[in-house]
């Protein structure tokens, strides 16, 4: 496999699924060269969640300039909309960025554009949010239906408000899409191949962990507050956690559900950067030296 060669200029791009190692690259990259690391994962955005959505620790805030953690209030709406607005700015900032998440769709937002599509009435998100994801899918057209995941919730029910709140499809709002802020040509974009039992292995052993630095405290925090309708509560672990402290679940049950979901969600992940990340540089996160597969040009950063 050729090398990638990362020069300090250029903006980085780091995609792949939980527990594949993308911090701890994006963090080498900014102390070998300098940046500063931006978020890309829709649920580390929240404040409320550090632990259990492994948001960067104070050790790690101490090493590099992060940005677009923990910065929206847990029951706060944000979409991608919202991210890309957010991340704008720092294109074209003083430091280069290096962007790291497992949130596909800011990816694609950010790469090939976003619509602008109209917000949602809240009376129609309200009344969405008591229907049943089948009703949902039932009133979906056929090109928006092609194009997202069908089992996620989220999407689904995005596409369903956007069609009955404008009158047009999402696909085609899509359609109608601006140029990209930043094309894939115009960036080093990274994506971190993970084996399946690889990452299975590291999902079951990360959750350990953060049981062991307060995750289920972090839960007791949250539970007077709880609303699985906030955006915030997809934190895998949150609700298997809430539902431990409510006598719903023993703790091994919990756990066991919580590790569950988060290898669903890791293989959705690699379903998604396998069939729209062809063009980016694909890297074996079980490499035993990433290093060995990059190459820092010009002078590094003291």
């Amino acid at each position: 496999m050729p090398r990638v060669i990362i020069t300090p200029q250029t903006p980085v791009l780091i995609a792949g699924p939980t527990a594949s190692g993308k911090s701890a690259l994006a963090l080498q990259i900014a102390r070998s060269q300098g940046g500063v690391i931006v978020n890309a994962d829709a649920l580390q955005v929240f404040d409320g969640w550090r632990i259990l959505t492994a948001r960067p620790d104070s050790d790690d805030l101490a090493k590099a300039p992060h940005a677009l953690y923990g910065h929206v209030p847990f029951d706060a709406f944000y979409s991608v909309g919202h991210w890309l607005r957010e991340v704008k700015p720092f294109l074209s900032g003083d430091e280069r960025p290096i962007i790291v998440g497992g949130t596909g769709l800011y990816f694609n937002a950010l790469t090939q554009g976003l619509a602008e599509i109209p917000p949602t009435p809240p009376a129609m998100r309200d009344y969405a949010n008591e229907m049943s994801l089948d009703q949902l899918r039932a009133e979906l057209d056929a090109a928006t239906a092609a194009r997202i995941d069908m089992q996620n919730r989220m999407r689904v029910q995005r596409a369903w408000e956007v069609l009955q709140s404008t009158g047009k499809s999402l696909a085609a709002w899509q359609d109608e899409t601006p140029p990209p802020l930043l094309p894939t040509d115009a960036a080093i974009c990274i994506t971190l191949d993970a084996p399946k039992d690889w990452l299975n292995d590291r999902i079951a052993r990360r959750f350990d962990m953060m049981l062991e630095h307060g995750a289920l405290g972090e839960a007791r925090a949250m539970l007077p507050a709880w609303n699985p309708d906030h955006l915030s509560s997809k934190a895998i672990g949150a609700p298997e956690l809430i539902a431990h402290l409510r006598g719903e679940l023993t703790l091994p049950q919990a756990r066991e559900a919580a590790i569950t979901a988060s290898r669903q969600y890791a293989k959705r992940q690699r379903t998604w950067f396998r069939a729209r990340h062809k063009t980016w540089h694909h890297i074996a996160a079980d490499s035993p030296d990433l290093s060995a597969t990059l190459r820092f040009a010009n002078h590094p950063v003291d």
